[in-house]
């Protein structure tokens, strides 16, 4: 690449012309301003003292010296300390002549002996459905594991599905009492959803019952922690761990249906997984954890029965590892799923995409591994992202005001076919293509609002906002594309060119240029993105593309074209431009279609 051209010679120029020695690798170039010419630009500035020169004689002369080492640099200028080198058109021509059907272009492979790199998402309870900000984290685990997998990693995603535990329980006990065997089948409602409505219905009860136990004189926390159903839950929950048939039945049979609603929502989502865990099979090996820290001194019990990690001296504080009734808690499950995969795939890092007000647990869980002698403990790495809410505020499962996955995905489609009719894009589809356009166009309306925002980042969900078929959105780069790959059907179909023809040295025009510099820094933006695990530029890397293709489509004629090697060059630069679009928009889950 010409990057690493012109680094070598610069490195080169500084050590022959004034005894600067710099590796070649540290030589940093920026793209150069749009209001400037050129391609690349280097910053002379950290070299002004060692070399004695201003910046302005600096940066002439090492110009000059680079273009007389590198037959590639055609010229250069140069704007105070700052020197714009231009690349001549013939590299760039051949760039694109190279990778105009290049189908992995910007996607590096695996290596056989790699050792994955594990990431766990998803991680949902089973007592509700999954909703919006599942749909973060399925969304951001998906495209994080894709963007790692194009930059030559293997990867392993995996699921832990949390289905046991005190709310649990409160969906099974509101079931017992209020539910009058009602199921999936004679409500008519997905077993999720049916599951979700009784952990409401719980919590609706539980208030009443505090209520009423505050109006007899009891004080409000104590209150929460006697009212009967709070106590019922929990004598549930210890029955269960005991293995009570009757508890452990009924928990199978609720359980059974929400797996059957996580598949239909996961299907909807175009979200997988390589492999499921189940906290009901791992938190066992949690519990023999603890206890061998115990027996090692590592953990301490207290007075009631209850385990605990003391994290003072690391800055936090004393851990909760088992309840005084010795059930666990999530920190036990965690540590038991983390040594079980590292046992599976001696795996070089542990991925943990879950919402920022998990830190401290990971901070825990780390710290805790560590203590208890695993030497892997430093692999576990927890992607914290922000929360998403909506114009109408945040989400609160048990009051049952959250935003369902499976209706806001429902919604969507319903609105990008009001789009799509309202902008005539679907008037040749048949009624099949068209179902199928609407779902796309919905998935990557809002995969790529997602996605685009970068993980570390609260965000807000706009949902008409996000399926415009203008600005920064998933339509208008896969209607982008759409475009693109209609353009180059009739080059091909109508007027003969071949993708595979070689084309000359052309002139390139300022349009031409910009994208094919877009196309050129793919590689570097897919690498940058996947050690900053962030889809977020990838998305928006996505978008400049598009942005930079219609600009250029607005101004310069592609099928219009009189020079047949002109034509040939612009029909092979758009199929270029397509697969960008697509691997990165692939990275991302996101389709695009061939028309539209």
């Amino acid at each position: 690449m010409i990057e690493q051209q012109l680094q070598q010679t610069i490195s080169q120029v500084l050590n022959e012309l004034y005894g600067i020695s710099v590796d070649a690798a540290s030589v940093v170039l920026q793209s150069t301003k749009k209001e400037f010419e050129g391609d690349y630009t280097l910053v002379v500035f950290p070299y002004v003292k060692q070399a004695r020169k201003s910046p302005e004689a600096l940066a002439g002369e090492i110009g000059a010296a680079v273009q007389q080492h590198l037959s590639l640099v055609t010229s250069y200028n140069v704007v105070k300390g700052f020197l714009n080198i231009a690349v001549c058109d013939s590299y760039w021509t051949s760039f694109v002549a190279d990778n105009a059907t290049n189908a992995t272009y910007g996607i590096r492979s695996a290596a056989d002996d790699a050792a994955p790199i594990v990431v766990e998402y998803s991680s949902p309870n089973t007592n509700k459905p999954l909703h919006l900000g599942h749909i973060r984290n399925n969304l951001l685990g998906w495209a994080v594991s894709e963007l790692l997998a194009a930059n030559g990693n293997k990867v392993k995603k995996v699921n832990l599905v949390n289905d046991r535990g005190i709310h649990i329980c409160k969906s099974m006990l509101a079931w017992q009492r209020y539910g009058g065997g009602e199921t999936p089948e004679s409500s008519g409602m997905k077993g999720d959803h049916l599951v979700g409505k009784y952990y409401v219905e719980f919590d609706k009860h539980y208030k009443d019952e505090v209520k009423q136990l505050v109006s007899e004189g009891m004080d409000e926390e104590t209150a929460k922690k006697e009212a009967p159903l709070m106590l019922e839950a929990q004598q549930m929950l210890k029955r269960w761990e005991e293995g009570d048939k009757e508890v452990r039945d009924l928990w199978a049979m609720m359980n059974k249906w929400v797996y059957a609603g996580f598949d239909q929502t996961y299907s909807s989502l175009g979200v997988g997984f390589d492999k499921i865990y189940y906290e009901r099979n791992t938190y066992l090996l949690g519990k023999e954890l603890v206890q061998k820290g115990l027996d090692r001194g590592v953990l301490f019990r207290k007075e009631d029965g209850s385990v605990w990690c003391d994290l003072t001296a690391d800055g936090l504080d004393q851990k909760l590892l088992l309840r005084k009734d010795g059930t666990s808690v999530y920190m036990t499950q965690d540590l038991g799923t983390a040594l079980l995969r590292h046992k599976e795939f001696d795996a070089d890092r542990l991925i943990y995409v879950v919402g920022n007000e998990q830190d401290y647990h990971f901070q825990v869980l780390k710290l805790v591994l560590g203590k208890l002698g695993f030497d892997w403990a430093n692999k576990v790495y927890h992607l914290s992202y922000g929360m998403v809410e909506l114009p109408n505020g945040k989400m609160k499962s048990r009051e049952g005001t959250v935003v369902d996955a499976d209706d806001l995905i429902a919604e969507m489609e319903q609105t990008a076919e009001a789009m799509s009719r309202e902008h005539g894009k679907n008037d040749d589809l048949s009624p099949e293509q068209q179902k199928h356009l609407y779902h796309i166009l919905a998935l990557g309306a809002l995969k790529y609002f997602i996605l685009k925002v970068d993980p570390s980042k609260n965000m807000l969900f706009n949902p008409a906002e996000s399926i415009d078929f203008n600005g920064n959105t998933g339509p208008f780069i896969q209607y982008t594309h759409a475009r693109i790959r209609s353009i180059v059907r009739k080059g091909i179909e109508d007027q003969g060119i071949s993708l595979q023809q070689a084309s000359p040295s052309v002139a390139l025009t300022a349009k031409e240029r910009e994208v094919i510099k877009s196309l050129h820094d793919m590689p570097a933006v897919i690498a940058q993105a996947g050690a900053a695990y962030s889809p977020a530029m990838v998305a928006n890397y996505a978008y400049e593309l598009a942005k930079n293709f219609n600009s250029f489509y607005q101004d310069t004629p592609i099928l219009r074209e009189e020079n047949s090697a002109i034509k040939t060059f612009r029909v092979q630069l758009c199929n270029m431009v397509s697969i960008a679009l697509k691997n990165t928009m692939h990275i991302l889950g996101i389709e695009v279609p061939e028309r539209m």
